[in-house]
């Protein structure tokens, strides 16, 4: 079967369309990962890379500069990570600058965020250059501990509402003070029993109080209140004066 022109237009177009995304792709995808600039390496050590992979994206105040070149385990308490930097920030990254492993986003890809320096040193990291490391937050130990809390809180409600279900079916004695009336007429009954049996011992006090003001002045019983009056006194004048004492002693 010849083909016609129309196919052959048709079949070269394709080709072109095909190609120009393939190369579009390949622009986009170098220039992500700096393969068309000028770049330099520095690389940090973590003892948990925490899930970074090799490909993932180097940021720098929040901007993309670089992507993690390898990870290589190096003890088994130490993991080389290789980063591949952008010349456009090296004056920026100093060799006091440090890097952590971050998220992109709660749920992202991990990514190295590179904390600025210049604090102790302003010298840029020269390439092959080391940086100091901040070790990474332990996700799944927080997970844990979320979850563990998570299932105490969900344990406590269940507990709450069968208390709860058994005051209002009345079992138990706050259930049963608080839907049954009888008990709460008896509260009742007790609490002015005592309001009461309070303002008897107010009055009888009183009373008392009016008694002896009246003894105090009857001629038969006021030689003995002037005597205990006076006895109190030289008994505070005896008191006074032993204090007295006792201060004059220390003080020789």
């Amino acid at each position: 079967m010849k083909t016609t022109s129309a196919q052959k237009i048709k079949i070269g177009l394709f080709t072109f369309i095909g190609l120009t995304v393939l190369v579009l792709a390949i622009f986009f995808i170098g220039n992500q990962k700096n393969l068309f600039s000028s770049t330099y390496r520095v690389y940090g050590t973590f003892k948990n890379v925490n899930g970074l992979q090799v490909g993932n994206n180097v940021r720098f105040a929040g901007i993309n500069v670089g992507v993690v070149q390898s990870i290589t385990i190096v003890t088994d308490s130490a993991v080389r990570v290789d980063l591949t930097l952008s010349n456009t920030v090296k004056k920026f990254i100093k060799t006091d600058s440090k890097i952590s492993i971050g998220s992109d986003g709660l749920m992202g890809d991990k990514l190295i965020v590179i904390v600025p320096g210049g604090i102790t040193s302003t010298q840029p990291v020269q390439d092959g250059g080391q940086l100091a490391s901040i070790p990474p937050f332990d996700v799944d130990r927080i997970i844990g501990k979320l979850t563990k809390v998570a299932d105490n809180a969900a344990d406590l409600t269940g507990d709450l509402a069968a208390i709860v279900n058994k005051v209002n079916s009345g079992k138990g004695s706050i259930g049963r003070l608080l839907n049954s009336d009888k008990l709460s007429k008896d509260l009742e009954g007790t609490v002015q029993q005592a309001k009461t049996t309070m303002k008897n011992v107010h009055n009888t006090t009183t009373t008392l109080n009016t008694d002896l003001k009246a003894a105090q002045s009857n001629f038969l019983l006021k030689g003995f209140f002037n005597k205990k009056k006076k006895k109190a006194q030289q008994d505070s004048a005896k008191k006074a004066q032993a204090a007295q004492d006792k201060k004059d002693n220390k003080d020789q």
